[in-house]
């Protein structure tokens, strides 16, 4: 988050873990890739919780949610002057506590695009708990939230009701990615803008699978379709380990562009603790440049 917002900083990280503060908690939590030392050992003591575990998914949080988080955080993000949104805040099994503060630089070009496009039709897959979702529609768009886990659905608008976002024109769709874009190009439907954060594996509410690496170019094709050659804006996001900024750039560009046409602006996301030592989270290609 920006240096003068005081809600989340990034305090350590190494050995595979991080230490985050969220608010009133300080959270050890896994970082996979990151081998070297903490530049601070001493301040890991602080931790309010710690999920065990070398990966999302894999452990559990001690001590006991129930213990430590009886109630969410609120979690302020600010995209410019006067415009935000917020976030509830809670531990999850997965490790996960609802927000990936990496993010922030994409929230902001995505309120700055669907400010560019008035009314903007944005579809949001792998919308999890609707940051992206709330950048587009604090900005005027009109969103379709797409996410497998109705949990997450339910999740995301809380966090728009809590926003005050809730009599905004966004759709909430429990429904695996894929089939969903297959339905929507059967309809006739299209959109302006699409933006994509794909886990590594995962399922569908009916069981369906989802492999990145098998899945993400045919989902593309889908989206390029569903805008009809005429994207207004792009962005794909990961944080599968061995997928590079420039791997995930020529996806888009196959996907969406085939070999013309100018190429995505790619980058990693970045987090930053307040001595300017760079933790990588994951991977963006975005469109327009």
């Amino acid at each position: 988050m920006p240096k003068d917002e005081p809600t989340y900083e990034l305090i350590d990280f190494g050995d595979g873990r991080k230490l985050e503060r969220f608010g009133a908690w300080v959270l050890d939590r896994p970082a996979p890739g990151e081998n070297g030392p903490p530049s601070h050992p001493d301040l890991w003591k602080s931790a309010t919780a710690q999920y065990t575990g070398g990966r999302a998914t894999e452990g559990t949080w001690k001590p006991a949610i129930k213990k430590w988080a009886e109630s969410s955080v609120d979690f302020p993000v600010k995209l410019a002057e006067d415009v935000d949104f917020r976030i509830l805040l809670s531990p999850l099994p997965s490790g996960q506590i609802g927000v990936f503060p990496e993010q922030l630089g994409n929230w902001q070009w995505i309120a700055k695009q669907s400010i560019k496009t008035p009314a903007a039709k944005v579809l949001n897959l792998f919308g999890y708990t609707g940051g992206s979702t709330l950048a587009a529609a604090v900005a005027g768009a009109e969103v379709t939230h797409v996410d497998a886990a109705k949990s997450m659905v339910a999740r995301a608008r809380e966090n728009a009701v809590l926003s005050g976002l809730s009599e905004a024109p966004i759709r909430w769709i429990v429904e695996d990615a894929v089939k969903f874009c297959q339905r929507e190009v059967k309809r006739g439907n299209f959109y302006d803008a699409v933006i994509l954060d794909p886990p590594s594996y995962g399922h569908g509410p009916k069981g369906e699978n989802w492999s990145i690496k098998r899945d993400l170019l045919p989902l593309l094709s889908l989206c390029g379709e569903l805008m009809a050659g005429h994207p207004k804006f792009v962005l794909l996001t990961c944080h599968t380990p061995g997928m590079g900024a420039a791997e995930l750039s020529a996806y888009l560009s196959d996907g969406l562009f085939g070999h013309c046409g100018q190429p995505p602006e790619c980058g990693r996301l970045n987090l930053k603790t307040s001595g300017d030592r760079k933790l990588v989270s994951g991977e963006f290609a975005r469109w327009p440049g």
